[in-house]
């Protein structure tokens, strides 16, 4: 029942805003419902709804207003689209879909309504998951499209608009080039090709705030008390998705704002650590890591300074019931231990793909922090039989050739 899960989610949301509300007032923090933009480096000016302004003063100001979905710039979209923001408003079930985008946002989105047997189509004009483990999203994607969700590689739309069905057509380009065009008809188009930082709107240029150019975020100059959140500007600070070239995690955005108080009010020096940041995927197979991708790993450390430990399994409550569970297949999850050879094989990041992926990287990012060796995987005690435990029995490199696929739990 779309109505009612809708009903459901909106309900909750707006109970979050006001326990969020409530919980300032009680903290004694002043709330302004109002769009403030930038008139120096220590004055806002604020507009309420009804148009109505006032000015304030401060002594240091964070800016924290995260991102908006972006378009794709051609005619008609924002009319006849939507974006992920939008998709728990909808007041009917959105029916045959098309998601535009390779993000985690649109493979999540596309899975969910895959899962609801909408007939679901993603567009993404490159790779997917940019900035991850490119086997590990490679598999995701292979994994949805096996369990019904379609793909359309190397292509973005040129053209969006209605057709005498009462649909949306699109109509799609190879990024590559050419003339070549193709086209169908969509009950919903969402577009998940990334966000931009209302900086504009917020009219940081007036203190004199620097911004990426490409897409409006705050560039962190990375020195005096504020560290990496310190602006351009000594008084101004960023933290969350405005930040450019961070990770766009609340969670994120909540520790740097910690740490950033206590370093302005409380005498702290801890900086945010970015680099070892737990995260999870939460597409239909669920993927969760830390750390270095393997792409990234190679191109800091070098191919021949590190050490890939790989499996693939099949959860063992899977093993029984599999010719009952329809799509399941075998050795549908995974996991990889990426070491630098040269540091005792330290390990430089976790990736696994399956059940309760995000729950089991949580737990071993602390070993990440800790700076842990494969040598303290193996001395680990698994819990058997878990997902979990995997990561204690990895024995097979990628550079071995071995066969990497996990026989019997």
């Amino acid at each position: 029942d779309w109505e009612k899960m809708v009903g459901a989610i909106q309900d909750y949301i707006m109970m979050l805003n006001f326990r969020y509300r409530t919980e300032l007032r009680t903290k004694g923090v002043t709330y302004f419902n109002s769009l403030a933009k930038f008139v120096d480096a220590h004055t806002v000016e604020l507009t309420d709804r009804k148009g109505n302004t006032e000015r304030k003063t401060a002594d240091k100001i964070i800016v924290a207003t995260g991102g908006r979905p972006r378009y794709l710039g051609l005619p008609n979209e924002k009319e006849l689209c939507i974006t992920s923001d939008d998709l728990f408003s909808l007041d009917k079930p959105p029916g045959k879909t098309l998601v535009v985008g390779a993000s985690y946002v649109a493979l999540e989105c596309a899975g969910f309504l895959n899962g609801l047997k909408y007939d679901t189509t993603v567009m993404m004009r490159s790779i997917p998951l940019r900035g991850f483990d490119q086997q590990c999203a490679e598999h995701i994607c292979r994994y949805m499209e096996e369990h019904g969700t379609k793909f359309i590689r190397g292509c973005i739309p040129a053209a969006i608009e209605q057709a005498a069905s009462g649909r949306i057509k699109v109509s799609w380009k190879p990024t590559g080039g050419g003339d070549a065009m193709d086209s169908d008809e969509y009950d919903t188009v969402l577009l998940a090709i990334g966000r931009y930082a209302l900086t504009d709107e917020c009219n940081v240029a007036a203190a004199g705030v620097k911004v990426q150019e490409s897409n409006k975020k705050i560039i962190g100059a990375n020195n005096g008390v504020g560290g990496t959140e310190q602006s351009s500007v000594d008084n101004i600070f960023a933290i969350g998705d405005v930040l450019d070239g961070y990770p766009e995690l609340t969670p994120v955005a909540i520790q740097a704002g910690i740490l950033l108080a206590r370093r302005l009010f409380a005498g702290s020096s801890v900086q945010m650590d970015y680099r070892n940041v737990a995260t999870a995927v939460f597409t239909p197979v669920e993927y969760g890591c830390v750390g270095y991708s393997e792409e990234d790993a190679i191109k800091e450390f070098g191919e021949e300074n590190i050490e890939v430990y790989h499996t693939a399994f099949k959860p063992l409550e899977l093993t029984v019931p599999a010719q009952n569970i329809s799509g399941r297949g075998d050795n549908a999850s995974y996991c990889k231990v990426i070491c630098n050879l040269k540091d005792e094989e330290r390990i430089l990041g976790m990736h696994v793909l399956g059940w309760s992926s995000g729950e089991i990287i949580q737990g071993y990012a602390i070993a990440l922090k800790l700076r842990a060796r494969k040598a303290d995987l193996d001395n680990l005690v698994g819990i058997h039989p878990t997902n979990a435990e995997v990561f204690t029995t990895l024995n097979v490199t990628k550079r071995s050739g071995d066969d990497w696929q996990a026989a019997g739990c």
